[in-house]
């Protein structure tokens, strides 16, 4: 038994010996019943939003299986500034893309959550909700309207109990003219707040954007108008981008540390409800049929093994009353419906998998943002760079977080984003249609950072970094099994950048950046940029070998409409011609922008 799961057991035996209280321990042993209205595989971002909103309703038993540990105590997922220091530890799931042609046969590490509130204990933070033209496409596409922006309002930040409570950020600076608090809630359950700690770099952004008509600034991304207060929603700027916003980001932030679906949704006041139990260290292997309805299979079993046991055996088998929730994922989740015999019956077959329901859309239509960094030397020691090489100086800002979770480290790993669109003439539409859900939504991202924060650092120099994200890419890539071993790991190609759009608009993107980066403002700051590519060749060449990506990966159970020929949900996300099963997580987003998981799936009940 690893050094979590004994750590758990000792906390958690007294809440064990109270019946009144809810539970969450790392053994099948430990549970004080063993039957549930539902069951929740995966205690990440979803599934524990979904988990607190059945469990509102005292007469519905729900059990959550997590295969990662819980983050109590998980130092690096308190501290916001610390965001990927879990990447490829024991609270991420470690997988390893195939080489992909579109990053010159480059392979990649994907990190993925493994642990209690899954990716939002590990991700960037930033809370962003995407444009209205992408929900109501998705209302257009799944033929319900129930998915368009104005419908999706009020679990977003209108109803009790909300999704969002905005707060004050970390140093409670003011606020006044950062955002719109006409289109956040204030009395939700998930915290959101501007940034905690401001560097002078950030002013100077946020000036740039009074100097660059092309990158306005933009009062708050979450109106639903990226675009802003109608500023520039019909200009071009000839073969340039058409801006929609440079702003402020807003981050799931509470007081200086992280607020995830573990800290929120599963907060003590949650966890002490006696209908909720949580079992960690425990890896689900397959659902199981139990039955026929209507002439359909009846999914209602879950078949997991304890992660200390060795060679994960036994494995255990519980049956959900009503119905199981799978909520693994974009890569969890097909690898589940795969080894359980729901996907392609001709490839479930050929590796060793008894095909059970034909779905040959499980696995497919994996869908990514490649992110570039693009790097410049500044003439400033004030950014991420100097406490990174500084022990003394970082030792001093770990110790202002510890005691006070203020400081540097109280803020993400950027304060600023921008959303830009490529123009409506550009050459790239004679070829291909705009991916983009309408005016208001973008083709790429601004990441904008003071400074590099992905070890190792280069050993001198102090930088700026704005980051390039594709976030209307048309690769696809997909997701599959190849045994029938459910702990071998799944085969992850993400396709990266295999469409001539996705490689154009990110050469127009790193343009675009290289432009905003010749502000006045940064005219004694800037010394040079450092990556050197002009041409089309040469900035292909740089893309290719430098393209990560930044873990948005979405579409592999996608929704569709209900009498849609593809697809592997229902827009009630219950699975296709299957009963007592649903999947409500990232992989039923088809191809969008961003969206706020949070509070999309309390639309769920």
């Amino acid at each position: 038994m690893n050094s979590f799961a004994v750590l758990e057991q000792i906390l958690l035996v007294a809440v064990l010996a109270q019946t009144s209280l809810g539970v969450i321990v790392p053994r099948f042993e430990d549970l004080p019943r063993t039957d549930y209205d539902f069951v929740i595989v995966g205690g990440g971002t979803a599934g524990l939003v979904v988990a607190n909103r059945l469990t509102e309703d005292p007469r519905r038993s729900v059990l959550v299986i997590e295969a990662g540990g819980t983050d109590a105590d998980v130092f690096n997922t308190e501290v916001p500034f610390f965001n990927s220091r879990l990447f490829n530890t024991p609270a991420d799931w470690n997988y390893t893309t195939t080489p992909m042609t579109g990053l010159d046969g480059r392979s990649m590490g994907y990190p993925q959550g493994h642990i209690l509130g899954g990716t939002s204990s590990i991700n960037g933070l930033a809370y962003t909700r995407g444009s209205s033209d992408d929900y109501d496409r998705y209302a257009r596409l799944t033929k319900d309207t129930g998915w368009s922006w104005n419908n999706v309002q009020p679990y977003l930040r209108k109803v009790g109990p909300e999704n969002e409570r905005w707060t004050a950020p970390a140093d409670h600076h003011n606020t006044t003219g950062e955002f719109d608090p006409s289109v956040h809630g204030f009395h939700g359950i998930n915290a959101v707040s501007l940034p905690g700690f401001v560097f002078s770099f950030d002013r100077r952004v946020i000036q740039a954007t009074s100097e660059l008509p092309e990158f306005p600034f933009n009062l708050d991304m979450n109106s639903g108008n990226t675009i802003g207060i109608g500023w520039f929603s019909q200009v071009t700027f000839g073969s340039r981008l058409t801006p929609l916003n440079t702003g402020w980001t807003q981050s799931t932030i509470k007081a200086g540390v992280r607020s995830s679906s573990a800290t929120s949704y599963l907060a003590p006041e949650f966890v002490r409800r006696p209908n909720l139990h949580v079992l960690t260290h425990s890896r689900v292997t397959r659902v199981l049929k139990t039955g026929t309805s209507r002439g359909l299979p009846v999914f209602k079993g879950v078949e997991f093994a304890n992660d200390s046991s060795p060679g994960a055996r036994p494995r255990h088998r519980i049956t959900a009353k009503n119905e199981v929730i799978l909520s693994g994922g974009a890569i969890g989740t097909p690898h589940i419906l795969q080894n359980s015999g729901i996907g392609d019956s001709s490839h479930l077959s050929k590796v060793g998998v008894e095909p059970l329901v034909h779905l040959p859309s499980v696995g497919q239509n994996l869908t990514d943002h490649p992110f570039v960094a693009n790097t410049w030397l500044v003439n400033s020691t004030d950014t991420f760079e100097t406490a990174l090489r500084n022990v003394t100086l970082m030792e001093e800002q770990i110790r202002q977080w510890n005691e006070t979770h203020m400081g540097p480290y109280s803020a993400g790993t950027f304060n600023i984003a921008g959303w830009l669109r490529l123009p409506d003439n550009s050459t790239i539409f004679k070829k291909f249609q705009d991916p983009s859900a309408g005016p208001h939504g973008a083709h790429y991202e601004f990441i904008i950072a003071n400074g590099m924060t992905r070890l190792p650092i280069p050993p001198t120099g102090n930088f700026m970094v704005i980051g390039t994200a594709i976030v209307t890419p048309l690769s696809r890539g997909s997701v599959s099994i190849n045994s029938s071993n459910p702990f071998d790991p799944p085969i992850i190609n993400p396709n990266l950048l295999d469409s001539p759009f996705d490689i154009f608009a990110m050469r127009e993107a790193i343009r675009a950046s290289r432009r905003f980066a010749q502000a006045p403002i940064f005219s004694d700051y800037v010394i040079n940029l450092v990556d050197t590519a002009v041409t089309d060749d040469e900035l292909d060449t740089f893309i290719r070998s430098s393209a990560i990506t930044v873990s948005h990966m979405v579409g592999t159970s996608s929704m569709s409409a209900k009498d849609a020929s593809y697809g592997v949900v229902d827009p009630d996300l219950r699975v296709k011609n299957v009963v007592g099963l649903r999947v409500v997580d990232s992989s039923i987003i088809v191809s969008w922008i961003y969206l706020c998981y949070f509070g999309l799936w309390r639309k769920t009940d």
